[in-house]
């Protein structure tokens, strides 16, 4: 189905959500006619975020909002789904539309099997009418079921569209870059180079998998790693519950831009905490990469200050390697939680592969390795 016949039939002139592979179509297209437009589109930093967002759209206007994520963001939905939008409690009418990663019997990575399997329960659980979109639904099967979803809406219910893959087609092209010089891939192997034998937590998406094949490359075992490939906005958290309980060894955690935003309280959490044995790496490109490049808003806020203002002692920005590898044997060499953002571009190359090791060998080879610390 061409996107922009899902969204004539849908007829809502207000989305907010965070990007997905899966919906590639709906966000380029979204991105292309309102761009990021307060009164049309927001890109929020969760689920939970968007739905919130959407909630106040419709005390304001009365319209029906729509919410975009991939299924991975179902339980970030769960809490303001079930507390706030409920028809028992403000009963807010809502409209999801859900990438279905993982869906059974397609072929996906690890961390979206289970999500997958139990997609559409979730859904039907917090009483969601729900329809699937596949490559074969017609224009006129989405015409009827809209208008039986809006006979739902009007009781202030929720209703979702799952999206298969490939089911959405026809997205503009839309080029997403920014200005900084330093690519990812390069950073991580100055990272890699760093850190020597100590432990690296690095979060979901692209990162892990650069981290992966830097150690291929090098000739390195994968025990130094744990790679975070879902639980995206939780890898800080993963690295400081490490570190609290390894306080002699350092502990580096490699996190993105998109990911501390979905869960920013985090670094409250480790400010506070201030384990003097983490090093807080952040690559920061401004753009939901790894699931097509639509932005995020750490392009334009003060990541240096925020820390500062959570209770790290250090943090600083870099945005050339000279400055990137100077901090990063400071940051060893000092023994305080310390915070690096690198300013980075869009951007991998085409061939790169993922992890050929499965998480339960990861999982399995890190904890080994942590034993021996």
């Amino acid at each position: 189905m061409k996107v922009e016949r899902l969204v004539e039939i849908i007829g809502a002139d207000f989305y907010t959500g965070v990007p997905d592979s899966q919906l590639k179509a709906l966000c380029n297209y979204l991105m292309d006619t309102y761009g990021i437009d307060q009164k049309h589109h927001i890109i929020a930093a969760n689920e939970g975020n968007c739905t919130a967002l959407a909630a106040g759209y419709h005390l304001a206007t009365g319209k029906m909002p729509v919410v975009y994520m991939q299924n991975s963001g179902e339980g970030n939905i769960i809490n303001p789904v079930a507390s706030l939008l409920n028809d028992k409690v403000y009963a807010i009418p809502m409209i999801f539309i859900v990438g279905w990663r993982g869906e059974p019997g397609v072929h996906d990575e690890p961390q979206h099997i289970y999500q997958g399997e139990v997609t559409i329960k979730l859904l039907e659980d917090m009483d969601i009418k729900t329809f699937i979109i596949g490559k074969d639904t017609t224009e006129d099967e989405l015409t009827a079921v809209m208008d039986d979803f809006r006979k739902v809406l009007e009781t202030g219910k929720q209703v979702a569209f799952v999206v298969r893959k490939g089911a959405l087609t026809n997205a503009p092209k839309v080029e997403y870059k920014n200005d900084n010089q330093m690519i990812r891939e390069e950073i991580i192997q100055h990272i890699v180079k760093a850190t020597g034998e100590d432990p690296i937590v690095s979060t979901t998406g692209k990162p892990s998998r650069e981290l992966f094949e830097t150690r291929v490359t090098n000739g390195q075992s994968h025990k130094y790693d744990f790679l975070t490939v879902g639980s995206m906005g939780h890898t800080s958290s993963i690295a400081l519950g490490i570190a609290i309980n390894k306080p002699n060894q350092r502990i580096w955690c490699v996190d993105g831009d998109g990911a501390v935003l979905m869960h920013m309280g985090s670094m409250a959490v480790l400010g506070a905490n201030k384990p003097k044995n983490v090093v807080h790496v952040v690559i920061n490109n401004g753009a939901h990469e790894t699931v097509g490049g639509m932005p995020t808003v750490a392009a334009q806020i003060d990541l240096v200050s925020i820390a500062k203002a959570c209770g790290y002692p250090n943090a600083v920005c870099v945005d050339n390697f000279d400055d990137l590898d100077k901090e990063l044997e400071a940051a060893k060499s000092r023994n305080e939680l310390s915070l690096i953002e690198v300013k980075c571009s869009i951007g991998a190359r085409d061939d790169l592969g993922r992890p050929t090791t499965t998480a339960l060998e990861n999982k399995q080879n890190f904890m080994e390795y942590l034993n021996l610390l």
